[in-house]
């Protein structure tokens, strides 16, 4: 495929609002490592460890039992998921205890709660 193929080649209706839009696109890097978050928090297993990190902080193995799976699944999970910011981690002694990394993670689980119930009520 020719790079240019995919260059919209109509004239814009509004060229006004055209302009605008482009000269507030972000960055190319920006809108990647948001999909990559949308990417990260678009499993079901991660959307729960959301749900349950935004309660309190809790250790590998209480979220395993929290969700009926092995250590070792909760702990692959959480590594994705520290990658991208979304959990942080401590240790104390042999645990290591996970919450949130900040509150825009649990304010965006809110969010999208909330649409979903409003878009399906």
């Amino acid at each position: 495929m020719a790079k240019n193929e995919f260059i919209c080649d109509c004239n814009p209706i509004n060229e006004k609002v055209v302009s605008e839009a482009k000269e507030n696109m972000l960055s190319a890097d920006v809108y990647d490592k948001a999909a990559g978050f949308f990417k990260i928090v678009g499993d079901p297993t991660r959307c729960k460890i959301i749900s349950i990190l935004k309660q309190n902080e809790m250790c590998v193995g209480d979220i395993a039992n929290v969700l009926s799976m092995t250590k070792s699944s909760i702990s692959h999970q959480l590594s994705k998921m520290k990658e991208y910011g979304v959990v942080k981690s401590r240790k104390e002694g042999r645990e290591v205890y996970y919450s949130l990394d900040d509150e825009h993670v649990a304010e965006i689980f809110a969010i999208t709660v909330e649409h979903i119930a409003h878009t399906h009520a």
